[in-house]
């Protein structure tokens, strides 16, 4: 019985024969997480109904001396998820009950598997909501968004995951169930939450999530600003900050973005439209109220030659309908794209965007641009076709001029997606080999034996029994296929 039967013997064992995956046709069900360009199968796939379950899998694992990687909805657009060929995939999507609702103390405790939007809806009912929201929101696990510290189209005023984690239960890379932080709003010592929310799973397994509810905003007001470009946008959202109005979100999308958001789900935004802004405001009446008539006027003062606001939530619902599908849009328009996340200042980003231009047009590849304009959260698709020789790499460039823009106007590789196996190689052109060998060290506290999701986040395997001198970047990692 070679090494991997044997492990997968004791998993059933303790989970169950229907929980191990052995099988080469369902382990390609999972041999990629939402960035489909690199795909390797893993050595087996057990999936935990429990805490203690997962625990055990992992206990197992350590004992054998063999890689794990935990995943969720598999939604993830970093290769965060990415399977070890000669490891475990711990599938968390059956762990997806939610075990507390506590409006009184405005906060939920949830299983890794409940869908982000479920929470929400949970919610609702006591007045509150879960305020990041992720466009995969639909789909997307609570499990997966704590891995990446996800944000959404609200984080400009509401923040990322990490600041609606209040504690965690965690299985370490040893097998040990503990439990980080409290329900309190902060609580003594390291703050051990903040380390793990965004550690892409190399840090260990959660197993249930404390998170914080936000009370739902007596009004809501949207709307949507035409622009015939992207600097005049841009220039708008520049003033509506400038301005001291802090909206609960500002998305921009350009003409190539709304040509594939009309294909795919006609979403009626104005025609003509070079760039179109989505303002919303929510708060207190009065508040709200007068803040509306200031950001309109900026917009308009920036060259909006349309401007619609809601009605009702019917009509809000269509205007986000737009920006919340244009991730999957985009394939109405391109057989193949890259999604891209990076981070720049808001005032750059007619700058940026005017840049990222010249560089796709230089290498003739198109790119829509849709992102979080109010936090300069780029997520530019670049658009390829796989069947024409050469367009990936031209694409690949093209990717990588961008983050090298973000960081050149003093911005971020990654917003929200996290840096998983596509963007590891772009951590030192950001990172000192001193920044990123302290990062290691906190790594090498939770996981010495270096089994959590190895090859992830660190350019080149450094301390904790990684393999020294063999490079696990995007393109090197062990076992990986690339499309």
């Amino acid at each position: 019985m070679s090494g991997i039967d044997a492990l997968a013997a004791r998993i059933r064992a303790d989970l169950g024969p229907d929980q191990v995956l052995t099988d080469r046709q369902q382990l390609r069900t999972y041999e990629c997480d939402g960035l489909a360009h690199y795909k390797v199968i893993p050595a087996l796939v057990a999936l935990p109904r429990t805490a203690a379950q997962a625990a055990a899998v992992v206990r197992a694992c350590a004992a054998a001396g063999v890689p794990f990687v935990a995943r969720g909805s598999g939604t993830g657009l970093s290769g965060g998820a990415l399977p070890h060929a000669d490891g475990v995939l711990i599938v968390t999507s059956q762990l997806r009950d939610i075990l507390e609702m506590r409006p009184a103390d405005e906060r939920a405790v949830v299983q890794p598997g409940v869908i982000n939007l479920q929470v929400t809806q949970a919610a609702t009912p006591h007045g509150y909501y879960y305020a990041p929201d992720p466009s995969s929101q639909q789909i997307c696990s609570i499990g997966g968004n704590v891995a990446e510290n996800s944000g959404g189209a609200h984080c400009l005023k509401y923040g990322f995951t990490t600041n609606h984690v209040t504690a965690l239960e965690v299985v370490t890379p040893d097998g040990e169930l503990v439990r980080l932080g409290g329900a309190a709003p902060d609580v003594p010592g390291y703050d051990l939450v903040g380390a793990f929310v965004g550690s892409e799973g190399t840090l260990g397994v959660a197993t249930e999530v404390t998170v914080r509810l936000t009370r739902l905003p007596e009004t809501v007001r949207t709307l949507l600003a035409a622009f015939h470009g992207t600097d005049q946008a841009g220039a708008a959202t520049s003033a509506i900050i400038a301005a001291g109005v802090v909206p609960a979100a500002i998305e921009m999308m350009d003409a190539l973005s709304i040509e594939a958001a009309e294909a795919a789900v006609h979403c009626g935004y104005p025609a003509g439209a070079g760039a179109v802004l989505v303002v919303e405001l929510d708060g207190p009446s009065a508040e709200v109220d007068a803040q509306f008539d200031e950001v309109t006027a900026l917009c308009e003062k920036n060259g909006a030659f349309e401007i619609r606001v809601a009605a009702d939530d019917t009509e809000r619902q269509l205007i986000w309908r737009g920006r919340k599908s244009a991730f999957a849009a985009v394939g109405r328009i391109s057989p193949d794209y890259i999604v891209q996340d990076g981070v720049i200042p808001r005032t750059a980003l007619p700058e940026v965007l005017r840049r990222i231009t010249e560089v796709a047009s230089s290498q003739g590849v198109r790119v829509a641009n849709v992102f979080h304009a109010g936090d300069g959260n780029l997520h530019p698709l670049v658009l390829f076709d796989d069947r024409v020789p050469g367009e990936a790499e031209r694409a690949e460039t093209v990717s990588g001029a961008i983050l090298d823009l973000c960081i050149e106007y003093g911005g971020s590789i990654t917003g929200e997606h996290g840096v998983g196996v596509d963007k590891a190689r772009y951590m030192p052109r950001m990172f000192s080999d001193t920044d990123l060998d302290t990062m290691q060290l906190v790594r090498c506290a939770f996981d010495p034996d270096g089994l959590a999701n190895p090859g992830k986040v660190f350019p080149t395997p450094r301390l904790c029994g990684e393999r020294p001198g063999r490079r696990q970047g995007a393109f090197e990692h062990e076992g990986a296929e690339v499309f």
